[in-house]
């Protein structure tokens, strides 16, 4: 028979980490810090809301790009939060969570041919959906002495004439790293020199534990007409399983965007649309006591972590951190599959997110404190068994 499968799907890798929450379903008794989902329930005020859109039959069709009212509430809080301004109307449109925006972003924006730049370690999306949208992927691997930032050098140094759009995936998954307004004032300067795109990848911006608030590339002069903004609702406000997200950028890049949306996809869930809105006119305060829960944890992390030796640089985003150990000699998922089988606690290995996150784990405290204690007093054993038998 003929092959019925396209060859660019079949090259795909699968997702590293979605390998291992499938293995940790059928076993008992694991702890698990493998998957980036809050283990907070979504704020009350929204799901009284999309409970409530139900009850009154709001279960059609929005617009292809999202209601208006939840398109003028994204506007005003990019505005209220990052001194953004887009027009609700033909700059933001609404999307089935941010895995969807990046994908439309790609399909609408490359050629074949055209190279994006993804720096990694990072999240496992970009490269994929790149392939998918018969782009040429091109990796910039990210080093820990610079705290996993990307360096106006390091961009440089990986620009072609075939370079079309640069990946900005901070704060960063699986490292947590941040970038700050220096940082990007350095990369903005190249991406107008070279005349280059970015696709900002911001679904973390609200867990910034830092003492100043998360900066937008889109924010910067002579870049809001070259960024396309990639956010949403599963992190900051605990919605992951209402599946929204939201696009923002120039005009003509969201009109093709949403062209692609309408024959895909037609619109995001209308209920989850109108919790949305919910989400973003009463959840500050909510909001804000996820972030402080995150940054308890992330401190409880870092100093277990002293306390076993363990090295892991300092993250100020997202909730994940990123231990190295390189210090035992064995791959990431060697490591991994051990910690599992022996010790019982699920983490997912570093190379998942790139080849040049070998050597690390990536570890989310997006759980309780009494699941974080647990994992890491095993991981605490494990380690030290590993030492042991090192003498």
């Amino acid at each position: 028979m003929r092959n019925p499968i396209a060859d660019k799907a079949r090259e795909i890798r699968p997702s590293g980490i979605r390998k291992f929450f499938d293995i940790v379903s059928e076993m008992d008794n694991v702890v698990s810090l493998g998957v980036g989902e809050p283990d907070f329930d979504t704020p009350w005020a929204v799901r009284d809301e999309g409970i409530y859109t139900l009850e009154r039959g709001k279960t059609f069709y929005t617009s292809n790009a999202g209601l208006k009212e939840l398109r003028e509430e994204i506007s005003l809080y990019l505005k209220r939060r990052f001194g953004l301004e887009y027009d609700a109307a033909k700059e933001t449109f609404v999307t089935v969570g941010g895995s969807e925006g990046i994908d439309l972003a790609f399909r609408a924006m490359l050629n074949p041919g055209d190279e994006v730049l993804i720096p990694q370690p990072c999240f496992v999306s970009y490269l994929p959906c790149v392939q998918l949208a018969d782009g040429v992927p091109v990796v910039i691997d990210l080093k820990e002495e610079n705290e996993f930032r990307l360096t106006k050098q390091e961009l440089l140094d990986a620009i072609t004439d075939k370079t079309k759009i640069l990946v900005l995936p901070f704060p960063n998954n699986p490292t947590g790293a941040i970038m700050d307004r220096k940082d990007l004032e350095e990369i903005a300067q190249v991406i107008i020199e070279k005349d280059l795109y970015v696709l900002s990848d911001e679904i973390y911006a609200e867990l910034t534990f830092t003492k100043d608030v998360h900066v937008s590339i889109a924010s910067l002069p002579g870049m809001k007409e070259r960024t396309i903004l990639i956010n949403g609702f599963s992190k900051s406000h605990a919605m992951t399983g209402w599946r929204l997200g939201y696009c923002c950028g120039p005009e003509e890049i969201i009109r093709q965007m949403i062209k692609i949306h309408q024959f895909a996809i037609m619109c995001a869930p209308t209920n989850s649309q109108y919790a949305a809105i919910a989400a973003l006119r009463e959840c500050d305060q909510e909001v804000e006591k996820m972030k402080e829960a995150y940054n308890q944890r992330r401190r409880y992390l870092m100093h277990a972590f002293r306390e076993m030796g363990l090295p892991c640089f300092e993250p100020f985003g997202a909730f994940y951190v990123f231990p190295c150990i390189k210090e035992f000699g064995m791959t990431s998922e060697e490591f991994a599959t051990r910690l599992l089988e022996e010790e019982r606690v699920a983490v997912v290995p570093g190379d998942a997110f790139g080849d040049c996150g070998e050597g690390y784990l990536r570890i989310s405290y997006a759980y309780s404190m009494e699941d974080l204690k647990a994992a890491l007093g095993r991981l605490g054993n494990f380690v030290r068994k590993l030492r042991s038998q090192q003498v």
